[in-house]
């Protein structure tokens, strides 16, 4: 009796499945609306010649006030320099964004993008012929599209909020134990090795908190994870399939569950001692149903990695989580980001635990619980880290799944932008999130524009030079000034424009497929613990950039050329020469800056040797080391789950080859910790000896403490800021002249690479 109603709504589902949806015969039906009137237009059709005759008409006779003053030369100076200086002034005076100095610099920036906007739309659309026009409405689009995205977060920046005074307050409850509700932790599982699910188990039971129970969640149905489960004390869980991917697992776990409050935690992901007392107190208040912690990780992310920053450069998700989700936070709108967060189970279960109809059942959850009138909060304070993706294919698939799962949004019931439930504040948060990820076929696109300069005579913006220092110049400098300030310099516009360039390829063919396909493509996990041994080019990725690397080279050949031999602007030349000399100035100069960004994506796809799947952490600990009969005492460099390196305050030694048969024990006096262990190597070529120890295998207190140690300790994991502007463009030509995988071929031998956070 029950296999025919199962049969009627798997057929449905799939009928769902495969039939067309609203959002792509929409965007189907605007490109071929946009090709008609395209032809129409270069076949000189009369209505829509005339049309575009008027609309160039209207462009060529803006607004008087919309022009450039005579006396340009003065008003930028003091526009540009009286702004700048108030901008730069207010972040000398406040650091940190406040309320009072973040509206200031916010109202600077949304006056100046608004005055953008309106002279690029009444006075610079060149519509004098179809192949300009085309380019011209293209162009301006795709900075249209970039722009809102821009000005969203700038209008929801006024309303940021920061809950880490508030957790102060809460968190007394936990600490005094008058709150204290029952908690079951979930790590579900696919295929992580068993030494990542080791340490992330190891810290979970480490949390400052009673009444907690662990749960391991495999969806492989692996006997040594079960054994490993037993080894640790800990619950294991698992099912007879993999329905519905992650969402499926957790939500087979829910059934059999009772804790008031869910943590989760993906397998990778290690939390520091006091998460649960930071977190728990927020569900004090019963319609708080989740709160989001950032994700950070205790290993370089691959783009960090391969240029050779890995000291330098933030991980790629910090803006997110240092300026997205603090603003989204202040109209709730907060993401859940599938790890680290705790929810409230009864919440979860009266909404229909976690969606299953998408890859991103995390973002979808935390909707649904906020459309049905729940608090979804977002502490941002780095409770917990992870492994960032290990090299740069990695962090391909896991950015094309994100952008995938976000973007079924326009597919599924449970779109934030019609979804019942939710204010225009809180749809105004995700559109921007929506909006994120169409800014990587605008960002390819971009990269064709300075191409029609060169093969096509194209002149897409039609403005003199005046109008561009009057009105792009103030607003372009005081956004680059403002720009890493507003975002807790977690990263600057540079580099930021690096990132999104490395992945645009990927990205936009991924945008068109879900826009086509929404669910074309099913789950695929994010591989960890993986190792290698030598310099490796990702071809696949590579492929379309240096394509455009070598197009983009020549057309900047042909328009330096062109610009050389035609000379000058001189007042007696035609109109028509000056604007495509004009045109093809800002050409070679677009053209140029291309391949720089172009060149460091290239350089990008180079992964760099990653020879041990063990982080090494900067720690230092008074060290006493036994060495057969002799005691020497120094400090730690470096400490990793396999070993330490150790400087001795002694200036004597002994040689390589008699310690190597030797029994060498380690002790922390400050952790009073004992290792044994065999010394691999010595350098005696500093001011005092540099000894490198591998420890032999360690039994389970020593893993618990060590993990503790390098995991587990409350405020270890720190905001670092990122260069600014100017350091960050000369960082990004020193590796251009210097590139890592021709002058660093030691990375390519070294046993150990020693990450420093």
């Amino acid at each position: 009796m029950t296999v025919e109603p199962r049969r009627s709504i798997s057929i449905l589902r799939r009928w769902r499945m495969s039939s067309p949806h609203f959002a792509t015969l929409l965007m189907l039906g605007i490109v071929a609306l946009s090709g008609i009137i395209t032809a129409a237009w270069f076949a000189g059709e009369g209505t829509i010649s005339t049309l575009f005759q008027r609309l160039d008409q209207l462009q060529a006779s803006s607004p008087m006030w919309i022009e450039a003053p005579m006396m340009v030369g003065s008003y930028l100076l003091f526009w540009t320099v009286a702004l700048m200086l108030v901008v730069i002034a207010i972040t000398k005076i406040s650091p940190r964004p406040r309320t009072w100095s973040r509206t200031i610099v916010v109202g600077i920036l949304l006056i100046l993008a608004i005055r953008y906007l309106l002279w690029r739309s009444l006075s610079t659309l060149n519509l004098s012929t179809p192949l300009n026009g085309v380019f011209s409405i293209g162009l301006f689009l795709m900075e249209l599209l970039l722009l809102s995205g821009g000005i969203i977060q700038l209008m929801l920046l006024l309303r940021t909020h920061d809950r880490r005074p508030e957790a102060d307050r809460l968190s007394q409850a936990v600490i005094h134990k008058t709150y204290l509700p029952t908690i079951d932790i979930l790590i579900p599982t696919y295929n992580e090795p068993n030494f990542i699910l080791r340490r992330t188990v190891i810290g979970c039971q480490a949390l400052d908190y009673e009444k907690k129970t662990i749960y391991l969640l495999d969806d492989t149905r692996r006997p040594e994870v079960q054994a490993l489960a037993e080894e640790l004390g800990c619950e294991y869980r698992t099912r007879p399939d993999n329905r519905h991917a992650k969402a499926g697992n957790l939500n087979d776990a829910i059934a059999h569950i009772s804790g008031e409050l869910m943590v989760i935690f993906d397998a990778d992901f290690v939390p520091t001692r006091n998460f649960l007392t930071r977190t728990v107190g927020f569900f004090q208040d019963p319609q708080v149903a989740l709160v989001q912690t950032p994700q950070t990780f205790y290993n370089p992310d691959p783009i960090a990695r391969n240029l050779g920053l890995e000291n330098t450069l933030t991980p790629d998700e910090e803006v997110f989580y240092r300026q997205i989700q603090p603003i989204r936070d202040g109209v709730g709108g907060v993401i859940c980001a599938g790890t680290s967060f705790v929810v409230r189970r009864s919440a979860l279960t009266a909404t229909g635990c976690f969606v299953t109809e998408s890859l991103s059942e995390d973002y979808f959850t935390g909707i649904r619980l906020a459309a049905n009138g729940y608090r979804v909060l977002y502490l941002n304070e780095k409770l917990s880290a992870g492994l960032a993706a290990e090299n740069i294919a990695v962090q391909a698939l896991q950015r094309t799944r994100w952008a995938q799962g976000t973007l079924q949004a326009f597919f599924i019931q449970f779109n934030p932008l019609t979804v019942p439930g939710l204010g225009p504040l809180q749809r105004l948060a995700h559109l921007e999130g929506l909006l994120h990820w169409f800014t990587s076929p605008a960002r390819v696109g971009l990269l064709f524009i300075p191409l029609a300069y060169a093969f096509l005579g194209v002149i897409p913006i039609r403005a003199t030079g005046a109008e561009v220092l009057y009105f792009f110049i103030p607003f372009y400098l005081v956004q680059l000034s403002a720009f890493s300030w507003l975002n807790s310099r977690s990263r600057s516009a540079v580099l930021s424009d690096v990132y999104s360039l490395v992945l645009a390829f990927p990205l936009a063919v991924t945008v068109v497929k879900v826009m086509l396909n929404p669910f074309g493509k099913g789950f695929k996990v994010t591989p960890k613990g993986g190792v290698s041994d030598r310099f490796s080019f990702n071809w696949q990725l590579a492929f379309p950039l240096i394509a455009m690397f070598v197009v983009t080279a020549i057309s900047l050949w042909t328009n330096l050329g062109t610009y050389l031999l035609m000379g000058n602007w001189q007042p007696s030349m035609p109109l028509e020469v000056a604007e495509q000399l004009k045109g093809i100035g800002l050409g070679w100069v677009w053209s140029a800056y291309n391949l720089l960004m172009l060149s460091i994506a290239l350089l990008i796809l180079v992964d760099v040797p990653r020879t041990s799947p063990y982080e090494w952490y900067d720690l230092r600990r008074t060290t006493r080391v036994q060495v057969g009969e002799q005691t020497f005492w120094g400090f730690t460099t470096a400490i990793s789950e396999i070993g330490l390196e150790v400087t001795l305050t002694q200036t004597h030694f002994l040689e390589m080859g008699e310690v190597r048969t030797l029994p060498v024990q380690i002790t922390l006096m400050e952790e009073e910790l004992t290792f044994s262990g065999q010394i691999s190597q010595i350098d005696l070529g500093g001011e005092y000896p540099l000894a490198k120890v591998l420890f032999a295998p360690l039994n389970l207190p020593q893993q618990r403490s060590l993990v503790e140690l390098l995991y587990c300790r409350p405020g270890q994991w720190k905001n670092r800021c990122s260069p600014g502007e100017l350091e960050s463009l000369g960082l990004l030509l020193k590796i251009l002249l210097k590139p890592r995988f021709l002058f660093d071929r030691q990375a390519n031998v070294r046993a150990i690479a020693v990450s420093h956070h």
